[in-house]
């Protein structure tokens, strides 16, 4: 008998670097010192995510089932992720059988070059767009623009991002960051034929966004749209918006293109029932979505006539490789780990340098683009956290982030070269391996109160300690051990007394 030798399975990969946006430019911590010197940007943030909080408690507190239903949407996700590509040929199969076409983007890459081939296929130059993560993630804008083909967004939100040539700095609230006088800035600068006079009113506001994008829904033959929830049963897809401008893209133009990550799906259209109930409560603190549009294919002179799906991979194959980290596509964007984060209310969305901010964002991008080394920006974010633990208290698929966090962190420590932090652990070890070294370590350790000086406190370590001081001070140690105190003639008077009044 001949002898086979099998190969290692390969990991899957993740996205690609150098493509869409999915890695800042520097560490959390260097990006989070620049944000937080911005104190209207906190004033805006914090203000928001106040507000969206307080309307989130209350109309989740209305339903007495309200944990339940996160049960079963925990449920139904996490059996997704066990059966995800039987669930997504069932997917593809329902959709091209009612006159979809589907298409399978391994990366950021294939799937840019798949949209603008489809776009450059209408004879279009232009097309309108309905909020997608996923076009975000991918940097699908920036692309088209390289080729000659301009994106109007067509959410409130997304569009005062794009007109101020910002990024996202919010899952559910894109343009979280600017307050009203800021976007009236925005639109008196780069909106075209606007009213010179156009005043702050929120109402003012939007009804000038409104006549600027009515021309583009009218003559604009091309749209394309992410998906909150992929259909495996039927092929069904669904937006869930509060503006309407959704709809006007998932119905007038002749061809729609859906970029859909391929961990939306869901088994069936009951499930619907449990996200459409969690959705808008744990995002928006309201009962149901204003606008919630489904579409199933192709229906003959109703609506867009070529409908195409491209199903993104972009390093979830990856993330549900990993025993552990896979819990992270439960997300189903809601944000409200944002809302209720201290460091995100405080550093805001662009710190992260990914278009997943926050919490979910923490653990999310290093899913899916990795952490290549120390000096990966994506390295810094497991650390993004206090481990506070309120994020897994609002998520309402209860994917515990902190336990996540944790996790990255272990693997970043893994994959990390031997450096100033692996040899304090080391010395920490052997320190503690022995009552005699311990004991060693202790005495040394008082020459501390030498560089804490009157002030009890070190405020400054020199390389490569200085990690240690940069954003707290160290106290200084005390002038006794434990042990010593409690040998000396003053801890046996104290330990005496303490007995004494315990009765004892």
């Amino acid at each position: 008998m001949t002898r086979v030798a099998l190969p290692t399975p390969a990991f899957p990969p993740r996205a690609p670097e150098g493509a869409g946006n999915l890695r800042g430019t520097e560490s959390f911590p260097d990006a989070a010192h620049h944000e937080l010197a911005n104190s209207q940007l906190r004033r805006n943030i914090g203000k928001a995510t106040h507000t969206i909080r307080e309307k989130r408690l209350q109309v989740t507190g209305e339903l007495p089932d309200w944990e339940q239903l996160r049960d079963a949407g925990s449920a139904i996700k996490t059996d997704v992720m066990n059966r995800l590509p039987e669930l997504l040929e069932q997917f593809e199969a329902a959709v091209v059988a009612r006159g979809g076409v589907v298409h399978w983007a391994t990366d950021a890459v294939e799937a840019n070059a798949i949209v603008t081939r489809l776009v450059r296929e209408t004879g279009s130059d232009e097309v309108i767009k309905v909020k997608s993560m996923a076009t975000q993630e991918i940097g699908l804008n920036e692309h088209l623009e390289s080729e000659g083909i301009l994106a109007y967004e067509t959410d409130l939100a997304e569009l005062i991002v794009q007109l101020g040539h910002d990024t996202p700095s919010h899952i559910l609230v894109p343009a979280i960051h600017r307050n009203r006088s800021e976007i009236r800035e925005i639109f008196l600068n780069e909106m075209r034929d606007v009213d010179p006079n156009l005043d702050d009113d929120p109402v003012n506001l939007a009804a000038a966004a409104r006549k600027f994008l009515r021309h583009k829904f009218m003559t604009t033959p091309v749209a394309i749209s992410g998906t909150n929830f992929g259909v495996a049963e039927t092929g069904t897809l669904g937006v869930v918006e509060s503006e309407g401008n959704g709809r006007m893209c998932l119905t007038m133009p002749q061809t729609l293109i859906t970029v859909m990550g391929i961990e939306k799906v869901v088994p069936t259209y009951a499930d619907l029932e449990v996200f459409l109930q969690l959705l808008p409560r744990s995002s928006t603190g309201e009962r149901m979505n204003p606008y919630t549009s489904m579409w199933t294919g192709v229906t003959p002179d109703d609506g867009p006539q070529n409908f195409h799906l491209v199903l993104l991979d972009n390093g979830r194959s990856a993330s549900l490789a990993d025993g552990i980290g896979r819990e992270a596509l439960n997300c189903i964007r809601c944000s409200a780990c944002l809302n209720v984060c201290p460091v995100y209310e405080r550093t805001g969305g662009h710190a992260y340098g990914s278009t997943y901010p926050g919490p979910i964002g923490a653990v999310l991008t290093p899913q899916l683009a990795g952490m290549h080394g120390s000096h990966d920006p994506n390295s810094s974010l497991p650390f993004a956290s206090s481990l506070c633990g309120a994020c897994f208290d609002a998520c309402p698929v209860k994917i515990d982030i902190p336990s996540l966090l944790v996790e990255l962190r272990h693997q970043k420590v893994q994959q990390a070269a031997f450096g100033a932090e692996a040899a304090a652990m080391r010395a920490a070890s052997i320190a503690m391996s022995s009552a005699g070294k311990f004991t060693a370590a202790q005495k040394a350790a008082g020459l501390g109160r030498l560089m804490a000086g009157k002030k009890g406190k070190i405020s400054a370590l020199p390389p490569p300690l200085s990690g240690w001081t940069d954003a707290r001070d160290i106290p200084s140690p005390p002038k006794q051990t434990f042990r010593q105190w409690w040998n000396s003639d003053e801890g046996r008077r104290e330990i005496d007394d303490a007995r004494k009044e315990a009765g004892e």
